[in-house]
C-alpha cells in the first residue's frame, strides 16, 4: 500500500519499476468474462479456429458433477469448459473446448461417446426454469453433439464391419449378389436388417449433421424436437475437443437481449452417458450492445 508520509520513497518505486518493466514488453491481460457475450458478426462461423472468434471474449464454465437425479455422477471429470459465443442476430454460435485425454466416438456396447450439448431457454422470459434441464411448463431447448455422429458425418460406415474391423461375415442376405443394388428387393432386404432405419428412427442414420436438438421440461422428459434446426461440426485438438454448435436464438431473445445459457459435457472413458455428465448451473447470455451486424 502506498503511503503519503514517504513521497521520496513512493517516486523512487515508481521510477525502479518502470525501469525494471520496458514499456515495450508490458502486457495487460484482458479480464476473465462475468459472462457469455454474443459477440455481433456479419457471418457465423462453422470452423473453432476461424479467426472470427477472437471477437468474442472467452468464458471459462467451472463444471460441477451431476448429482442431483439418478444415475448420478459422484466422480469430478471435467474440470472446465473454455467458451467463446457469436452471433449474427438471429443465430448464436458456440464454440466450446475442454481438456479430454482419449478419443471416445464408437456405439458400442460398454463404451460411450465423448458429447458436449447447449441448453437455452425455449423462450426468453425474465424468468427462467430451472437449470437442471427446465421445468413443466417451462421447457429448455437442448442442441447436443457426439463425436460418435460427428464420425459418421465424416464418412465412417456404420456396418458390422466398420465397427468390428477384424469381425468375420460370411453374408449379408441384402448383400446377394442376385439382388441389384440400389433395386427395390435390394432395399427392401436392407430395411428388413435395419429396422430402427426403415422405422425413421433419427439416431439411426444415415446422419448430415453431428447434432440433435431436444426438448425437456424438467429431468426424465427428454425427448427429440419436432426438428432439428442447429448445426456444428467438432475435432480434436492438441489435448481434447473443440466443438462449434450454431443454433437458433431463443424466441423473444431480440426483445430481452439476455437470457441465460447452461452447458453440459461427458467423457466417454469415464464412463459418462445420459444423466451421468459434468455440467454448469445458468450463465448469463448476453449480446454485446453496438456489435450486432
Amino acid at each position: 500500500m502506498w503511503s503519503n508520509a514517504h513521497p521520496a520513497l513512493t517516486f523512487a518505486t515508481i521510477a525502479i519499476v518502470g525501469l525494471a518493466v520496458p514499456a515495450g514488453c508490458r502486457r495487460v491481460e484482458a479480464p476473465p468474462a462475468t459472462s457469455v457475450v454474443l459477440a455481433g458478426v456479419a457471418k457465423l462461423p462453422t470452423d473453432a479456429a476461424d479467426p472470427a472468434w477472437n471477437a468474442a471474449p472467452q468464458y471459462v464454465a467451472k463444471l460441477i458433477p451431476q448429482d442431483l437425479v439418478d444415475p448420478r455422477l459422484m466422480e469430478p471429470s471435467t474440470a472446465e469448459l473454455r467458451v467463446r459465443a457469436v452471433s449474427d442476430g438471429d443465430q448464436a454460435a458456440f464454440r466450446l473446448q475442454w481438456t479430454d485425454e482419449t478419443t471416445d466416438d464408437f456405439p458400442i456396447p460398454g463404451r460411450f461417446a465423448d458429447a458436449c450439448a447447449v441448453q437455452l431457454p425455449a423462450t426468453a422470459r425474465p424468468t427462467v426454469p430451472l437449470p437442471q434441464m427446465g421445468e413443466a411448463g417451462q421447457p429448455v431447448a437442448i442442441t447436443f453433439w457426439s463425436a460418435s455422429l460427428q464420425a459418421i458425418v465424416d464418412g465412417r460406415g456404420d456396418s458390422l464391419k466398420d465397427i468390428y474391423p477384424n469381425a468375420s461375415i460370411d453374408h449379408y442376405p441384402f448383400q446377394a449378389s442376385s439382388l441389384k443394388p440400389g433395386s427395390a428387393e435390394q432395399e427392401a432386404m436392407a430395411a428388413r436388417y435395419a429396422p430402427a432405419r426403415a422405422l425413421g428412427n433419427p439416431m439411426a442414420g444415415p446422419r448430415k449433421t453431428p447434432v440433435q436438438d431436444l426438448i425437456a421440461e424438467g429431468p426424465g422428459t427428454l425427448g427429440p424436437a419436432p426438428s432439428t434446426d442447429s448445426d456444428g461440426r467438432g475435432g480434436r485438438t492438441e489435448n481434447g475437443w473443440a466443438v462449434v454448435i450454431r443454433r437458433p436464438l431463443p424466441s423473444g431473445f431480440a426483445e430481452q437481449s439476455h437470457t441465460q445459457v447452461a452447458f453440459a459435457v461427458w467423457q466417454g472413458s469415464h464412463d459418462e452417458v445420459g444423466a451421468r455428465k459434468m455440467r454448469t448451473g445458468w450463465i448469463t447470455l448476453t449480446q454485446e450492445i453496438g456489435k450486432t451486424p
